[in-house]
Parts: C-alpha cells; structure tokens; sequence
C-alpha cells in the first residue's frame, strides 16, 4: 500500500477542514439564507483543484483564486473557502512561480477592494486588512520555504562534494606513499641484493685461483644480505606500522658519503664541493637515493668495477653526476624501474635528471635537485 506524501495529506487535511466548516456554516446559517448551487459546485472544484497544486501549481492557484472569488459574492452561505487561496499562494510561491503567486495575490486584493468599493460592504476595513496581511505572509512563507530547501540543498551538495574531495585526497596520498614504498624497496634491497649478485660471481670465479678473495667476497655477502633483512624487517614494520626495536643502520646521508661508496663495491673516485651538512632533509635523502641508484646500475650493467662520482652544492642547487667509462657488455635491458625512481625522485624536488650513454663511452647520469626543496 503506498503512502501518501506528506503535501498529499497537507491537502486533505485542508479540503477536510474547509468542507467541514462549510457543512457548520450551513448548519448554523440563518433561515432566510439558503444555499444554492454555487456552494457546492465551487467548494468543490476549488477542492480539486487544491490536490494538483504541486504538479500544477499556477494552473491549481488561478482555479482555486476564481472560485473562491466568485463564491463570496454570489453563494449563499460564507464557508471558510478563502483558506484554499492562502495555501494555494503558498505552494506556487514554494515551487518557484514568485510571480504568479505576487500577480494573483495582488488581483484577487484589487478585485475584493474594487467589489467593496460600492454601495454594499461585505467585509469592513480590520477585515480586509487582514486577509491582505495573510496574502502576504502566504507568498512570503513560500519563498522563505523555497530559499531555505535551495539552502539546504546547496549545503548538502557541498558536504557530499567535500567528502568525495576527502576520499580523492585519501586515494592520492595512498598512490604516492605506496610509489614511495615501491622506490624505497627498489633502491635499498634492490641494491643490496645487486651486490650480493656481483660478489657471488665474484666468489665464484676466485673459488679455486684466488681463495683469499672469496672468502672476502663470502663475507660481504653475508654483511650484505643481513643488511637487507634489517632494511626488509623494517619496512614491513612501517607498512604493518608497530615499533620494530631492530637495530638498524644508521640513515644514508651525504655527509656518510664514505659508507654510501664503499657499500657499491666499486672502485670510486669522488669529487665534492660546497657545504653538503646543510642540505635539506628532503634532498639529502633523495640525492643519497640516487646516487646509490646509479652506483648499483654501473655495477650491474656497466661491464667495469669503477665510477667517478661529483657532487657539489653551489647557488642554491646540488649537482650529482655518476659516470663510467665501461663497454656496458652486462646490460640486459633491466626493468627501467631504477631510472624512473631516480626520475621521480628528483621532480618531485622540483628538479630534473638526464641519463644516457656518453659520446666517448660509458653512461652518465646528472641530477639536478634545487636545495629549497619541491616548487
């Protein structure tokens, strides 16, 4: 069973009052007025007209108006009919049709004061007054009614628009941590497992000519891959984000420039210059993630055991260029997921990097980043 809307039983609710009141006029009326046709054909069509006031609301206050302006004058009882143009001025108003609602209202007031105007009175002046005063606060609620309903409206569109722009910042800030991640495990235990990889050949290869170097090689290795479970325990700690009481090593920094070249396993020729202690966090970080980066590429894809490495700090930018002279014999094409961290890295700073092969052999990478941090 479908329930009725709430104007849907507003109506009602009126039509009943009204006709119940008509029936009490005609009840209590006097005996030498009697009722004629006209009080109840346009009690009735007001009535009617009344219940499609929401889906027509202009046609439904025109009807309702004409007939309880030509029930006064010409019906013989004065039933309580003028109720119906009050609440038909309302829904017109409070559906957006100000107007029709100001026009009618202001006609009906004309024709009342112009039919009062002649040798008969049927209302006096207080009376009249008041049935303007209540056209007026009729028209008046409706469009409050309306305002407020486009207010709320427009405060709730803003709330669900406000939440949707929360969960897209939510859903960015999670696309960013987990490309952060992604760059994190690919340049620490990408790194380190690319070592252990190069000093397991290397082991291999002195097994039998040159012991010595293997066991060396055997024991970087074991340095090496308990340092990845260390940078692995502790990333898992932050994803699973508990307290890890591990200890681990202390944080790559330019200043550790010294540690950050000997973990390469390379024979590196550094050049530094400028104030590197007072690099930003933020840059410190992302230049020592490069440079390990291009380190673990010479050794992996280079062909040779040697680099050159310059940075220097000048004019508000740190400059990092890696090179190498080798025939690049080991490169097998690799994911292009190194680069493209190191990339990254430096745009999100509001730097720039270039890699490739350089014109008398070798590869180069240069980084620019901007000490001011990201732009």
């Amino acid at each position: 069973m479908r329930r009725l809307s709430t104007g849907t039983a507003v109506s009602l609710a009126v039509i009943a009052a009204v006709l119940g009141g008509t029936l009490l006029t005609y009840a209590l009326r006097p005996p030498e007025r009697q009722p004629t046709v006209l009080d109840v054909v346009l009690p009735l069509v007001a009535c009617g007209a009344l219940l499609l006031r929401r889906r027509y609301p202009v046609a439904a206050l025109i009807v309702v108006v004409a007939s309880v302006a030509a029930y006064y004058p010409w019906a013989g009882l004065d039933g309580p009919l003028i109720v119906l143009s009050f609440v038909a001025l309302y829904t017109a108003a409070d559906r957006g049709h100000l107007t029709a609602a100001i026009a009618t209202g202001a006609a009906s007031l004309l024709a009342m004061g112009i039919g009062e105007s002649g040798g008969v009175r049927h209302v006096d002046d207080s009376m009249f007054m008041m049935i303007a005063g209540w056209v007026v606060a009729a028209i008046a609620s409706g469009a409050v009614t309306r305002t407020r309903r486009a207010y709320l409206m427009e405060a709730h569109k803003r709330a669900l628009d406000a939440e949707h722009g929360k969960e897209e910042e939510a859903r960015r800030r999670a696309s960013e941590e987990r490309l952060r991640i992604a760059r994190e495990l690919h340049d620490v235990l990408g790194h380190n497992i690319s070592m252990i990889n190069v000093q397991a050949a290397a082991a291999l290869h002195g097994l039998k000519k040159r012991p010595e170097d293997a066991e060396a090689a055997l024991r970087t290795i074991k340095d090496t891959s308990k340092e990845t479970l260390r940078e692995l325990r502790t990333t898992l700690g932050v994803l699973r984000q508990v307290d890890e009481d591990a200890p681990t090593r202390p944080a790559d920094s330019l200043t550790r420039m010294d540690a950050l070249v000997e973990a390469s396993g390379l024979d590196v020729r550094t050049e530094l210059s400028g104030a590197l202690d007072a690099v930003p966090t933020e840059v410190d970080l992302a230049a020592t993630r490069i440079i390990r980066e291009a380190l673990t590429n010479v050794s992996r894809h280079s062909g040779t055991t040697s680099a050159t490495l310059t940075v220097a700090g000048t004019s508000g930018n740190l400059m990092i260029r890696v090179e190498d002279d080798g025939p690049g014999a080991s490169y097998d094409g690799g994911t292009g997921f190194g680069l493209q961290g190191m990339r990254e890295r430096a745009t999100a700073l509001g730097g720039s990097l270039e890699a490739g092969p350089r014109p008398e052999g070798g590869f180069r990478v240069v980084a620019h980043l901007p000490l001011n941090g990201a732009r």
